[in-house]
């Protein structure tokens, strides 16, 4: 079966399923603070997938080849980022390591670039997680599957990554999800926040997460205290976030709204990636998926 984000958002046990995935990418950022930064903010996050796609063969483009100019325009185009954002976010990337030059380019005349084995690993791990708890959720076999071909993660990865780009529902998720989101580190707080749920009343308005310490998502989410406070002072504002008591020094609480937010953003999410990978693991089996696969580029006549 294929989920659908509707089907996900009714599946009683999804929540479960996605704060297992909160906690696995809360481990993943553990290990390298640096990478959780790129990938911790909408902006950076969708610039990330982009490249990475580009590298591998984006739908929309004739070939593969991830190199400044192109990867420039296209922030641009999808309405991503600025000319200037774009450049600094490249150059950031190589500063760090997480792409590096093609050592034999067939054409002089520009820089092919591609991630490193470190971005690749990551990137793996990151669909891998989604995977899993999708075959949780259906006792499925994805990655099972995906033992048996591991490159048809990369197979998988442009297309994920063309319909996130063109989804509007993860692109506007809602207001609250959107401040996290758009923040610089915002996504990371968020899905520490989301891991911390342990049970929710679905009879009350708010959702207790216990205590949370300030001091350690600076320190391990690299944000500082002034914006951290800016962040939630506003998502307290919305009516979002709060304190029980005193600040600090209370069980924290998130609305039910804020968690149904990012509760319906993951939906969207994991069915795209669902559809991806029944497209894509079904695509050799001669099955009725090929021709769907055909139109997606992913078998070659």
């Amino acid at each position: 079966m294929v989920f659908t984000a509707n089907a996900l958002v009714r599946n009683e046990h999804f929540l479960s399923a996605i704060l297992q995935s909160a906690h696995e990418l809360m481990a993943i950022y553990s290990e390298n603070p640096r990478i959780a930064s790129i990938m911790a903010a909408q902006q950076r996050w969708l610039m990330a997938h982009a490249g990475f796609s580009l590298s591998l063969g984006y739908p929309d483009e004739p070939t593969p080849g991830l190199y400044s100019s192109r990867f420039i325009d296209f922030a641009v185009k999808h309405g991503i980022a600025s000319r200037n954002t774009a450049a600094a976010f490249l150059k950031e990337m190589l500063a760090y390591k997480f792409i590096q030059p093609v050592q034999r380019s067939p054409d002089r005349r520009i820089t092919l670039l591609e991630p490193t084995p470190f971005t690749r690993d990551y990137m793996m791990r990151w669909i891998h997680t989604h995977l899993i708890v999708l075959d949780t959720l259906d006792g499925g076999n994805r990655m099972a599957t995906i033992a048996l071909d591991p490159e048809a993660t990369w197979r998988m990865h442009p297309i994920i990554a063309k319909r996130i780009v063109d989804s509007d529902a993860l692109r506007n998720p809602g207001v609250t999800y959107n401040l996290f989101n758009w923040a610089t580190s915002g996504s990371i707080v968020m899905d520490y926040l989301i891991s911390r749920i342990t049970s929710i009343d679905f009879a009350a308005d708010k959702v207790l997460i216990g205590r949370v310490s300030m001091k350690m998502m600076q320190d391990q989410f690299m944000i500082s205290r002034t914006h951290l406070k800016r962040l939630f002072k506003r998502a307290a504002e919305f009516g979002s976030v709060g304190w029980v008591g005193a600040p600090g020094k209370s069980s924290f609480w998130l609305s039910h709204t804020f968690v149904s937010e990012y509760w319906r953003y993951q939906a969207e999410k994991y069915a795209i990636i669902d559809s991806v990978s029944h497209i894509v693991l079904n695509a050799a089996d001669g099955s009725d998926e090929r021709s769907d696969a055909t139109a997606l580029g992913l078998v070659i006549n």
